[in-house]
């Protein structure tokens, strides 16, 4: 129910901004669920509007977001629960940090004539990529090239747990932060006691052990796959790119894969790689690897 009404929120919004019915209700779902198919062969490039861009911005923030909070907040009438949500305020803080930082990269390299313009970009494409939308409004590849391949990180873990994106969630990244700072202040500190918390709450060791063996796992893959189809012939940026933004269920990615080409440049064998890395990243990595492996098949 708190999907549909955001969802139906999301399409009077883009109506109202200037889409047609059928490009608002087609955009309401592959924004709501940060899928990133346009109606448009340019995205929302077609539109060329501030006002559109700035309502799908809102909605994908929406849809980065988990959806248990956003039920909280709707039954309890009160917007604390963002607060208190560990992963909401960090995927707010590093999306929209990070839009700011790109804004005043792209200003300081001249990329677009004023800061506004810079921002405006900026903002647009951060969030589309950062929440694995994949909704592009220019060619971002033709930026300087720390600006795209920073978005690309961001897709890896920006998103909350329970909301539609793609990555290893935000979660998963929080825990694996405090559980390197803990082992910096062991080795400073060997005796002393540090437990890893999220919130107010002890994070056990059979979780921490999974989240080190799932983010181990993640590197495993996206490193493998990037070996594999740079063995095929594939640039290693293209390379590269191409398998982090499948893994992540991202869309678009640098190179022969930019935001203004797509993955029909690769061969067969190159878009079963990618077709793996996506099923990786949507089923969750051990779900799938779990399934080859002998074991699993044996009575």
């Amino acid at each position: 129910v708190v999907y549909t009404l955001i969802s139906v929120c999301c399409v009077l919004g883009y109506e109202w901004a200037g889409m047609t019915w059928l490009d608002a209700i087609m955009h309401m779902f592959a924004t709501m669920g940060l899928g990133g198919f346009s109606s448009h062969d340019a995205s929302f490039g077609y539109f060329n509007s501030p006002a559109i861009e700035v309502v799908s911005i809102v909605f994908m923030l929406i849809a980065g977001c988990n959806f248990a909070t956003h039920y909280v907040v709707l039954s309890g009438r009160s917007l604390r629960p963002y607060a208190t949500d560990p992963e909401a305020g960090m995927f707010l803080l590093v999306t929209l940090g990070s839009v700011f930082g790109i804004a005043i990269f792209l200003d300081v390299h001249e990329v677009y004539p004023t800061f506004s313009e810079a921002l405006r970009f900026s903002a647009f494409n951060v969030v589309s990529i950062a929440t694995t939308t994949g909704f592009a409004n220019t060619d971002y590849a033709l930026w300087p090239f720390f600006a795209p391949l920073w978005m690309l990180f961001l897709s890896s873990f920006a998103t909350s747990a329970g909301s539609t994106g793609g990555g290893i969630k935000m979660i998963r990244a929080i825990v694996l932060y405090k559980q390197v700072y803990r082992e910096l202040a062991r080795a400073m500190h060997p005796n002393a006691v540090h437990p890893v918390k999220v919130g107010n709450e002890v994070v056990p060791p059979n979780i921490l052990f999974a989240v080190l063996a799932f983010g181990f796992m993640y590197m495993v893959c996206i490193a493998s796959m990037t070996l594999l189809l740079s063995f095929s012939g594939l640039e290693i940026i293209t390379a590269f790119t191409a398998v982090v933004a499948s893994i992540n269920n991202t869309g678009p990615g640098l190179g022969q894969v930019g935001p203004a080409n797509n993955f029909s440049v690769l061969t067969d064998f190159q878009t079963w790689v990618c077709t793996f890395a996506m099923l990786i990243g949507r089923l969750e990595i051990f779900t799938l690897l779990v399934v080859l492996t002998p074991a699993f098949w044996r009575k």
